[in-house]
């Protein structure tokens, strides 16, 4: 197996991060939820790894984030880990985690650190959550904002259409962004807002901004792995590129293991003892 090409195979760092914006080189990343599709993403050479609470809508059927737990979360965030040796490891504080109690926030995320072994965490939100992330980074957490479609907070919004697309709510998530960068968030994740919006943001930052259906004007960009392996066949918005279908692929493959195992071929005398 090939190794993607990087300009050298040392521990991607939120340092690292920010001197790949610097000098312009754009920063790719993707979900996985277990050890072995993030040992396969690793090797390939991404970037940044999330162990997204994107996990409660693939990996356990839910219809929203909300109901994945901090336990839960923690379980794929220490699964992605054994599998990881360049990449930077992004673990969500899921819903209900770091919300309306700072205290809470650090001690949730002082259990993503110490259980995961995760490089940092990532939580949604800017100026209502201004103490939760001002008393997790007090503990010398790194923390990645996410701003625009925040899905934590979907059943405040009502749909998962595009956000920031009038004046009053482009205004606070770019203060948002400076407030993020100013209390010392290391990286931004801007989702399904306008491209102009999101190039704005990235030129006005010194931090990494990632974006997921944001354009091409940001610092780096994030797919669901599901999606964009064509995995997930439900999920087709406009910024999704499929790079695979495996969905077919599964199917097709499992088919013909049914096929042969009822038709006797399956196993032949060379794959017995």
């Amino acid at each position: 197996m090939s190794v993607a090409k990087t300009d050298d195979n040392r521990k991607v760092t939120t340092r690292r991060l920010m001197e790949m914006k610097q000098r312009g080189e754009k920063i790719s990343m993707l979900t996985a939820y277990d050890f072995s599709m993030a040992k396969l993403i690793d090797h390939a050479g991404i970037d940044v790894i999330l162990v997204g609470d994107s996990a409660s809508n693939v990996m356990a059927g839910n219809i929203t984030t909300l109901p994945i737990t901090l336990d839960q979360m923690i379980y794929h965030g220490k699964s992605v880990m054994k599998a990881v040796n360049r990449a930077l490891v992004v673990v969500d504080l899921p819903f209900g985690s770091y919300q309306g109690n700072s205290k809470e926030a650090l001690a949730s995320a002082i259990r993503v650190m110490k259980e995961t072994h995760a490089d940092c965490v990532k939580i949604e939100g800017g100026a209502e959550i201004k103490e939760s992330v001002e008393r997790i980074l007090s503990a010398g957490i790194p923390i990645m904002g996410h701003l625009g479609l925040t899905p934590q907070s979907i059943n405040k919004f009502g749909t998962y259409t595009v956000r920031a697309r009038e004046e009053k709510e482009a205004e606070k998530l770019q203060e948002d962004a400076r407030l993020l960068e100013e209390l010392g968030c290391f990286g931004i994740v801007l989702e399904k807002i306008p491209a102009i919006l999101a190039a704005k943001v990235a030129k006005e930052r010194a931090i990494p901004i990632i974006g997921i259906g944001a354009g091409g004007g940001v610092d780096g960009q994030v797919l669901v792995m599901h999606d964009m392996l064509g995995i997930n066949q439900e999920f087709s918005p406009r910024f999704l590129r499929r790079y695979a279908n495996l969905g077919e692929v599964i199917t097709g493959a499992v088919q013909n293991y049914v096929k042969d195992v009822k038709t006797g071929d399956f196993p032949n005398e060379a794959e017995q003892y």
